[in-house]
């Protein structure tokens, strides 16, 4: 129980911010990058706000960090009341400088090099008070549970109860090899001919699902179980070792397209392509939705359309 029924209202607000952020992370080091400090002066708010309060908010051991009943508590509280306030102060900031602030985006390495590295400068020319700080993360994440404003993943990866707004054209799939592995194992002449090369398989979350290597030819779909050679998270890492002659890819088509174009990397049935789903913005509630937020997904979304 708190000491003091006070103590909450008369709580430093700079403490009840390094809490929030502690209890979202579950870790003392990611709070401390967030907010700019040391992992040790988020420790040592910690443990004032706590002596202030009269309890303990978190259970600490040298591997791990939890909420107490009491932490939870104070979570529920503090959190929708501090994004509530984020967002009246950039509010406020925006009527005088334009939109401001940093805005957090989740997303894979083949998105931002498709979609976002290419504008970044222009995008930072037309809103300079608006700070983008991504997180790469190779398989699909709980944006609203680690604190992102938005996450960027194809339409198939989506989180349920979110709004979502395309932020690309659809997407192709394809297969790729190095010349050294074909010269070597041969060229696929059919859909059916890869179920005896060696691929590259590439894994979309924890749970061990596979992008599956589904191919069209004309009206025909077919889903092949291909023998995986090596697994990987993330695309960039398939492509390097299709590039490097490991085995066969299947990647975006734009993603490929300069090693493609560079003669490091060629097309295998170029008869059998999927068109995917586009890339998506994805974000909890259209219902307030913060001016930097907005302008950043209207930015990218109108330069890759």
């Amino acid at each position: 129980m708190v000491h003091d029924p006070g103590a909450l209202s008369s709580a430093p607000l700079a403490a009840v911010v390094t809490f929030e952020c502690v209890a979202r992370h579950l870790r003392f080091a990611r709070a401390a990058t967030e907010l700019r400090v040391t992992p040790t002066a988020v420790s040592k708010t910690i443990a004032q706000l706590e002596e202030h309060l009269g309890v303990r908010l978190l259970n600490r051991t040298t591997r791990s960090v939890s909420l107490t009943e009491a932490g939870a508590r104070l979570l529920d509280a503090a959190g929708p009341a501090l994004a509530e306030l984020k967002r009246g102060l950039e509010d406020a900031r925006t009527t005088v400088n334009g939109p401001a602030g940093t805005v957090r985006i989740n997303t894979s390495f083949v998105a931002y090099e498709m979609l976002f590295e290419p504008h970044l400068r222009a995008f930072q020319a037309a809103y300079p008070n608006v700070v983008l700080d991504f997180t790469i993360d190779s398989t699909t994440s709980d944006i609203v549970g680690r604190g992102f404003d938005a996450g960027v993943r194809p339409g198939r990866a989506l989180q349920k109860d979110v709004v979502a707004v395309a932020i690309s054209p659809v997407q192709r799939l394809v297969v790729v090899g190095a010349p050294s592995y074909l010269a070597r194992a041969g060229r696929p002449r059919q859909a059916r001919d890869l179920l005896a090369h060696a691929c590259i398989l590439q894994r979309l979350n924890a749970d061990g699902r596979f992008l599956a290597w589904t191919l069209r030819s004309g009206k025909q779909r077919t889903t092949l179980d291909v023998k995986g050679v090596v697994v990987l998270d993330d695309m960039r890492s398939a492509l390097g070792a299709a590039r490097a002659g490991v085995g066969l890819a299947y990647v975006f088509a734009q993603f490929a397209e300069p090693d493609l174009a560079s003669g490091a990397l060629e097309r295998v049935l170029p008869g059998h392509e999927l068109v995917r789903e586009a890339f998506f913005f994805y974000y909890p509630s259209r219902s307030k939705l913060p001016p930097k937020l907005r302008v950043t997904v209207d930015w990218f979304r109108d330069r890759n359309a």
